[in-house]
């Protein structure tokens, strides 16, 4: 298939840009998600994906501009100092569907401003809801820049990434994964550049962050049984179906992290950390599964049954009981969750290891 590009898949996001008010913006992403539904059919995965995350990334931009703006005309003025806006989990690698949630953070300019913690408090805060309003519910977690622990100066980021880095306790080693996956969406992009080049180091100060790193990634959900059959959920409004985020998506984002931070790749997205991977161990079998088995896991989620709300789209993120009586889609999932459990086999083997080193 030849390069995608907007002029060949009739896709026109730039009605995003001329929004000037939330409902204008929450009626033009309405209406690209509209015809995007469609192009899944007729594109690769990978094409579809990279045109629904910048889908998101324009809205998220223009966003910004309408709260600056909201801000200025409220007599708060213009933001004080720079900012960078940035993006973590799916965002952050590039593989929103198009019902993902927030999951972002801020990272202020050092320079001296008296009023610029306040200005960004609020600042996030209206961010945050207008967000919500568009269709990216709230992190059940909180990880958003309204919260003061993902919004905070250059030189507090430093800290708390060092803080982070030193306790390697259970917490601090979650939040250090997420730190893992960010990205840089509007404003100052040079204090995202620092704050990536503020997480890495701390990798080559502190060498047992790596086992912190793989203790905490090892964990996994059986999704096959002894018999290599798929285990569905036993109970609830998704009895019978199969979760394929947590059951197939998120175990080989994981994974696939972790050998990242251990080989010092600095890539954000899933697929190009394994095209850097692969080029590092061209002879790693595994790695070169888990690029088709990750395929899959993107295509069989955002196939995923989908319910309309105020005209956005709401996602389980599970697979039907009845579509998983359809062969083609079983021997897909069976698949992947091979190579799944492959993964995870191998990451147990490690972790394995460096317990016996630290014995």
């Amino acid at each position: 298939m030849k390069s995608m590009n907007l002029a060949d898949c009739n896709m026109d996001f730039s009605g995003i840009a001329v929004a000037s008010s939330w409902n204008q913006l929450k009626e033009r992403r309405v209406e690209c998600q509209t015809h995007l539904q469609p192009l899944r059919l007729t594109l690769s995965i990978s094409e579809w994906m990279t045109l629904v995350n910048h889908m998101h990334d324009l809205l998220t931009t223009k966003a910004l501009d309408i709260c600056e703006k909201e801000m200025k005309e409220a007599g708060y003025g213009p933001p004080p100092v720079p900012y960078s806006f940035i993006v973590f989990g799916s965002a952050g690698r590039m593989e929103s569907t198009l019902w993902s949630d927030q999951d972002n953070g801020l990272i202020i300019s050092d320079l001296f401003n008296e009023h610029k913690e306040q200005y960004f408090e609020r600042f996030t805060k209206r961010l945050c809801d207008q967000l919500a309003y568009l269709g990216y519910d709230k992190c059940l977690g909180k990880v958003m820049c309204s919260e003061p622990l993902w919004r905070k100066s250059l030189k507090e980021w430093g800290a708390t990434i060092s803080e982070w880095q030193r306790d390697m306790g259970w917490e601090p080693i979650r939040y250090l994964i997420i730190a893992a996956d960010m990205r840089h969406i509007a404003g100052d992009q040079r204090l995202a550049e620092a704050f990536k080049d503020l997480f890495y180091r701390g990798f080559k100060e502190v060498p047992e962050l790596q086992y912190a790193i793989l203790r905490n990634t090892v964990r996994h959900k059986a999704t096959l049984n002894l018999l290599g059959q798929v285990v569905t959920e036993r109970f609830g409004e998704h009895a019978g179906g199969f979760d394929i985020k947590y059951g197939v998506y998120i175990p080989l984002v994981n994974f696939v992290r972790f050998m990242a931070l251990q080989l010092d790749v600095k890539e954000t997205t899933t697929k190009n950390r394994l095209e850097k991977l692969i080029s590092l161990d061209s002879n790693n079998m595994l790695l070169e599964s888990c690029q088709k088995a990750f395929d899959m896991a993107i295509q069989l989620r955002v196939s995923t049954p989908v319910t309309v709300s105020d005209g956005l789209l709401i996602s389980s993120n599970y697979i039907s009981e009845q579509e998983l009586k359809k062969k083609p889609i079983m021997l897909e999932l069976r698949e992947s969750l091979g190579v799944v459990r492959r993964t995870h086999r191998a990451l147990q083997r490690l972790l394995r290891f460096a317990e016996r080193r630290k014995t």
